[in-house]
């Protein structure tokens, strides 16, 4: 069976019990939209992001902190510091943010109950089965097309989603506002 990328997220992301992200995730995102197209020599720290963004300024630090250690950006430290891209935007996806947020593992966590099935009497524990949990392997699957689809989006894909339908007046309030806030 095939599944779409979407169908995928749309399991993760059922009424009754949803799978979630952090917040910082959405901060993460939209914060380092601003930091795409950034003049050569150019940061931006956090003090600036978390005013545009209305959000903690701490707890955009501590993504930050994260983002860095991912390699997704770059800190310069000092009065006039801040935070610049790591890479070109066309090389960090959704995923490589996801991931240096949230961190690598897997959402679904297989305890391998069914080695402790009663009705077998524990002989999965004797001799563990050849074939793997089929549950585990669904659910990782269905994560490994959710990372796929989230790898397949780029930040310079984002900012030209965006963008694409934005005036030239909206432009120039986004290069306007990099220019006063960058050091």
């Amino acid at each position: 069976m095939v599944y779409e990328p979407l169908f995928i997220l749309n399991i993760f992301n059922s009424e009754d019990r949803r799978l979630q992200f952090s917040v910082g995730v959405e901060y993460a995102l939209h914060s380092l939209f601003y930091l795409h197209g950034l003049p050569q020599g150019k940061v931006i720290g956090i003090r600036e992001l978390s005013a545009l963004h209305g959000i903690s300024e701490t707890y955009l630090s501590k993504v930050f902190t994260r983002l860095r250690k991912g390699g997704i950006v770059r800190s310069v430290p000092g009065v006039k510091g801040g935070y610049e891209l790591a890479r070109p935007a066309s090389d960090i996806s959704f995923w490589d943010i996801v991931e240096a947020v949230e961190g690598a593992a897997y959402i679904f966590q297989c305890a391998e109950i069914r080695q402790k099935n009663a009705l077998f009497n524990n002989e999965y524990s004797l001799t563990p089965p050849k074939c793997p949990c089929l549950i585990k392997v669904v659910m990782s699957e269905a994560e490994d097309k959710m990372r796929n689809y989230l790898r397949g989006k780029s930040l310079h894909w984002l900012m030209d989603q965006v963008t694409k339908d934005f005036s030239g007046q909206k432009m120039q309030r986004i290069s306007d506002w990099q220019n006063q806030s960058s050091s």
